[in-house]
């Protein structure tokens, strides 16, 4: 993923020291069970009589039942994960069709598990979790949120990583809650619905992930993506309203 630079700056032997064995405890962890177990969830509720189904749940602005909250995350907009500040995976908004690839797969047996099981151990994987983690948990910089776009090639289709810092009323960390989206669709809505376009930044530098990566360095040619339609003026549509650029 592309990295800020606030992110890149820190010391490796700071953010390693994550504990993605979650060897520590949570305010909120449940004892007794392997965090590895695939049957962890199931466990889990039943150890601690979990409210499930038809139960209502009073929350700071609403009353809900469990199957409200489960069928409205479902629906949510991305796919969304928590894991809490001992690093143990607790949650993700499993999809409504369970045939549906996700960008960032997960699946109902991972749940519980912690941080170093979900993640592979291949590339540079966990230590680059463990950095966002740590920057997250610290709060380094005062960052609370860490935005790593997933470079492809294709500047049609543009994933992105956005992971936030959680936090308690008097502002201690509590996990890190994830959205990943493809957010080319809403980039190509709001073009249909203004009336506007992209073009290319030829002056772009710090930022252009994309366009950097997609550069071939020796001849200047674009190896993947389509052309880029050359910048216009602005032109107001005198039937619409709308200008295009």
């Amino acid at each position: 993923m592309a990295e800020p630079k606030w992110l890149k700056d820190l010391k490796e032997e700071d953010y390693l020291k994550e504990d993605f064995d979650a060897t520590g405890k949570s305010r909120y962890t449940v004892d007794g069970i392997d965090k590895n177990d695939p049957d962890w969830l199931d466990k889990a509720a039943k150890k601690v009589n979990a409210a499930e189904g038809d139960d209502y749940v009073k929350l700071d602005a609403g009353l809900l039942t469990v199957n409200q909250i489960n069928w409205m995350l479902r629906r949510a907009f991305g796919e969304l994960t928590y894991v809490d500040d001992n690093n143990q995976f607790l949650w993700y908004n499993k999809p409504t069709d369970p045939n549906k690839k996700m960008l960032a797969g997960r699946t109902p047996d991972q749940v519980g598990d912690t941080m170093g099981a979900v993640h592979p151990d291949i590339r540079n994987v966990i230590p680059e979790a463990k950095k966002v983690i740590y920057a997250l948990r610290n709060k380094v910089g005062g960052h609370d949120e860490v935005k790593m776009p997933v470079p492809n090639g294709n500047r049609h289709k543009l994933i992105l990583h956005d992971y936030k810092r959680i936090e308690d009323e008097e502002g201690n960390y509590v996990g890190t809650y994830e959205w990943v989206q493809d957010i080319y669709p809403f980039v190509e809505y709001f073009c249909e619905t203004t009336g506007q376009k992209l073009v290319d930044d030829p002056d772009a530098t710090t930022g252009a992930t994309y366009k950097r990566d997609t550069i071939d360095t020796a001849t200047g040619a674009s190896k993947h993506e389509e052309p880029v339609e050359e910048k216009k003026e602005a032109k107001p549509d005198t039937n619409s309203g709308a200008s295009e650029y």
